[in-house]
C-alpha cells in the first residue's frame, strides 16, 4: 500500500538501483548525522530529497563536499548567497526557479518574507559554520 507523507516532516532518500526511501520524521539538526548512518553504504551518490519553508534568512553557513546541490524555490523568494573564488555570488529565486549550489562551496540564504524550497543534495560529509 502506498502511503501519502510530507516531504517537509519526511525527507526522502534516492539511492542507488533508482530507490526511493522514505525517512524517519525530522526532528532538527541532530536528524542528519542519523541520516547519513542510515544511508552510508550508497556513499556521495545518495540524495536527500527535503523540502523546507523559511520565514527568515539562515543563521548558518554550509556546504557538500560529496556533491552538487539543486535548490528549487516552489514558493516566495530566497536570495542563494554562494562563496566562489571571485567573490560573493547572490541569486533569487522565485517559486518555479532553480539554482546549483556546486561541490564544495559554502553558501547561506536570505529570506525577505517567506519561502518554501525543495533542496536535492548529496549530504554526506555537509559543514556548517556560524554566519
Amino acid at each position: 500500500m502506498t502511503k501519502k507523507l510530507s516531504l517537509e516532516q519526511y525527507p526522502l532518500h534516492l539511492g542507488l538501483g533508482a530507490k526511493a526511501v522514505p525517512q524517519p520524521e525530522f526532528t532538527g539538526m541532530e536528524w542528519y548525522a542519523a541520516y547519513v548512518d542510515r544511508n552510508a553504504a550508497d556513499g556521495g551518490e545518495g540524495r536527500l530529497v527535503s523540502m523546507y519553508s523559511f520565514r527568515e534568512s539562515w543563521t548558518s553557513w554550509e556546504r557538500h563536499p560529496a556533491g552538487d546541490e539543486a535548490v528549487i524555490c516552489t514558493a516566495g523568494e530566497i536570495t542563494l548567497i554562494q562563496e566562489l573564488p571571485d567573490g560573493p555570488h547572490k541569486v533569487t529565486l522565485r517559486a518555479g526557479e532553480y539554482a546549483v549550489n556546486p561541490r564544495g562551496v559554502w553558501h547561506t540564504a536570505d529570506v525577505a518574507d517567506h519561502a518554501t524550497a525543495l533542496f536535492i543534495t548529496s549530504g554526506i560529509g555537509t559543514e556548517h559554520r556560524p554566519r
